[in-house]
């Protein structure tokens, strides 16, 4: 990556990139407007993800962005991550969330706490053709993670996984599956392991699909685990230190949730700037009307500050610094000013905006679970208060 900064970008957050990351920017971009957009109604519609759109993030080197080259990954950046997770939410956040869990969360996972054979055994799988899943939350384990109830039994040279898993993105096309169950209940969270089940394993199924509100052709599923029998050798990480994986791969993945919630709003936000300079009232564009503008200015002015968040958050994770406080704060905030920019943009829109005919109202329905999945709001506020409290 060059080292060089420079200001000759059009983008609107950040004025200083490195050319590789503008090159990578305006590649995605170009990507997710011609192969993407085509289908996201459709995708919409019919709450079903398009393989070849997967096939092509895999061909465009989208999912495997911080793997190392000699595992057939980009051997890249976070930050460069998220740029990709933002540019795919701008045309459809769940072509964007299914990207940010394979790097954020499942990939990282594996670089970080996996031993050289799992790395060469499952890295290239998920650079070039694997989709991954996260597995943590249970009905009984949502903000409180670590109430699981998913168990996991040595018995001879194999662990056997019994439980059910709720609300997993990439249920569906994932082949690859993180999956948090604890194998001493009497230790309480310092019993949970992390284990690394496929798809093919004995006694997994993929169960029920959730019909949602939004990301509706992202796959949010059942997993149902039955004596699933997983190899004694697919344990991530320390036995009895599931929990550090799950905080720590969390911690960074709301910096991409941050990146899809800011996609989301650039995405309602540019489809807003062009309606208001077309649509004319009393003999010229709504946009000229001076009510109008001061609205946009204000979509643009906490778009900007989300985007700066954002991307500090992500910046501070590749600089190894401490970044736990600044990606609860980017989260927290990008998710609550998607919501608003969104639903900002149904207004300016008017009755059309109401309709499936026009984008924001899909935007809008898209952003609503930023407030929820990998930490809700509250659960940010708690985080960054505590920080502070701890800093007295």
């Amino acid at each position: 990556m060059s080292a060089q900064p420079t200001t000759q970008s059009n983008h609107p957050a950040l004025t200083m990139w490195s050319e590789d990351e503008i090159a990578f920017r305006d590649a995605v971009r170009s990507f997710a407007e011609s192969e993407i957009k085509p289908h996201v109604n459709h995708m919409d519609e019919k709450a079903e993800m398009k393989p070849e759109i997967v096939a092509k993030l895999f061909e465009m080197g989208l999912m495997g962005i911080e793997s190392p080259e000699q595992y057939g990954g980009a051997g890249s950046s976070f930050t460069m991550a998220c740029i990709a997770i933002e540019e795919l939410g701008r045309i459809d956040g769940s072509v964007s969330v299914l990207c940010d869990v394979q790097n954020t969360l499942v990939t990282n996972a594996i670089i970080k706490y996996g031993n050289s054979a799992l790395k060469e055994k499952y890295l290239p799988k998920l650079a070039q053709s694997w989709v991954g899943a996260y597995c943590l939350s249970e009905s009984s384990s949502g903000s409180d993670a670590f109430a699981l109830k998913c168990r996991a039994e040595k018995k001879d040279n194999k662990w056997l996984i019994n439980g059910n898993k709720l609300w997993i993105t990439n249920g569906k096309e994932a082949s690859f599956f993180i999956v948090f169950a604890n194998i001493d209940t009497t230790k309480g969270y310092k019993g949970i392991t992390a284990f690394i089940v496929e798809k093919g394993f004995k006694g997994f199924t993929v169960g029920k699909k959730e019909d949602k509100l939004g990301i509706r052709a992202s796959s949010t599923c059942e997993l149902i685990f039955e004596n699933c029998e997983v190899p004694e050798e697919n344990v991530l990480g320390e036995i009895g230190k599931g929990y550090k994986i799950a905080i720590e791969t969390l911690n960074e993945g709301r910096i991409g949730i941050g990146a899809q919630m800011v996609g989301i709003s650039q995405g309602a936000y540019e489809a807003t700037l062009k309606y208001i300079k077309s649509r004319e009232q009393f003999g010229k564009s709504i946009g000229q009307f001076q009510g109008v503008q001061f609205q946009l200015a204000q979509m643009r002015i906490e778009l900007e500050a989300a985007k700066l968040m954002v991307y500090n958050a992500a910046r501070l994770k590749d600089a190894g610094a401490d970044f736990i406080e600044s990606a609860a704060m980017a989260k927290y905030y990008s998710s609550k000013i998607a919501e608003k920019i969104t639903s900002m943009a149904i207004d300016l829109f008017g009755g059309n905006g109401f309709t499936k005919e026009y984008p924001v109202e899909k935007f809008w329905r898209d952003a609503k679970i930023g407030q929820i999945y990998e930490g809700t709001s509250n659960m940010q506020l708690q985080t960054i208060a505590k920080i502070e409290m701890d800093k007295a």
